[in-house]
């Protein structure tokens, strides 16, 4: 039993980091996505700066041409000198306050943007740390699959031991590989396109006896071990196929057969 809680611990595990890795993918491109729309933002807010300073230029402009013409005008209508002094300084101060609170905007709008960009930079560190440790953990996982002789004397591929062990073969793409979980004293129970049946099990010991059929002969397969290949041949081809059983219970074993890739492979066949 604690076999079997190790694989159910393995597979939850396993299953976190590939969602975790996939979750990181997303985020990412959303970060990055998110980045270059503020980056648009910034750039039309320095666009908007200069053509500010445009009408601004040409706010001068209009006045040095407003107080020549109210020099004239004032000519025509008797104003002092002091008083037009006191006009032009009055605009001018309008100005200065005017430019004064465009370039405070335009600070803080700045300042703001600059913060979220900040922010999402140091979310996309994190991101980017999360999946550097996801990919290290699966080469981890790689680095324990083990490669054997199997029962025929033919050398076996890597063996899975656990359903996270699993997982990473799947992801190899080398072959092509299907779970099953056998009950004891059962019918033959279909597997891509061979049947297995489960006709003994010693817990204590670690072994099996199990028959295969495949192209209508059945092959009985006597006190094997657990995480021992065990190989056949099958179909027209006669190509290896080989399962593996990585625990066994008092009245169920459970593991996974591998076929190449060339293999036949059932309509409804969950890989």
């Amino acid at each position: 039993m604690a076999d079997e809680s190790d694989v159910h611990v393995a597979s939850d595990s396993s299953a976190g980091k590939w969602i975790l890795l996939a979750l990181a993918v997303l985020y990412v491109a959303g970060s990055l996505y998110f980045i270059f729309d503020l980056r648009g933002r910034i750039d039309k807010m320095s666009k908007d700066q200069a053509a500010s300073s445009m009408q601004i230029a040409d706010l001068s402009k209009r006045m040095q041409s407003a107080e020549a013409d109210d020099e004239t005008l004032a000519q025509q209508v008797g104003m002092t000198k002091k008083e037009m002094a006191t006009r032009s300084a009055g605009l001018l101060r309008e100005q200065r306050a005017a430019e004064a609170r465009l370039a405070e905007q335009q600070k803080q709008q700045i300042s703001a943007v600059s913060g979220e960009v900040a922010g999402v930079k140091s979310d996309v560190g994190g991101v980017k740390t999360d999946v550097a440790s996801t990919k290290a953990d699966l080469e981890a996982t790689k680095a324990k699959l083990q490669s054997t002789i199997g029962d025929l004397g033919v050398q076996s591929g890597l063996i899975a031991n656990t359903r996270g062990d699993l997982e990473v073969l799947k992801h190899k793409g080398d072959r092509n590989y299907y779970e099953f979980t056998l009950i004891k004293g059962a019918k033959p129970q279909p597997v891509s396109t061979v049947a297995l049946q489960l006709k003994k099990t010693d817990m204590k010991k670690g072994k099996f006896t199990l028959n295969v059929t495949s192209d209508d002969k059945t092959i009985e397969k006597k006190d094997r071990n657990v995480s021992e290949p065990i190989q056949f041949y099958s179909g027209r081809d006669r190509m290896l196929y080989e399962l593996v059983v990585w625990t066994v219970d008092k009245n169920k074993a459970t593991g996974y057969l591998s076929t190449p890739k060339g293999a036949p492979t059932p309509v409804t066949a969950t890989q």
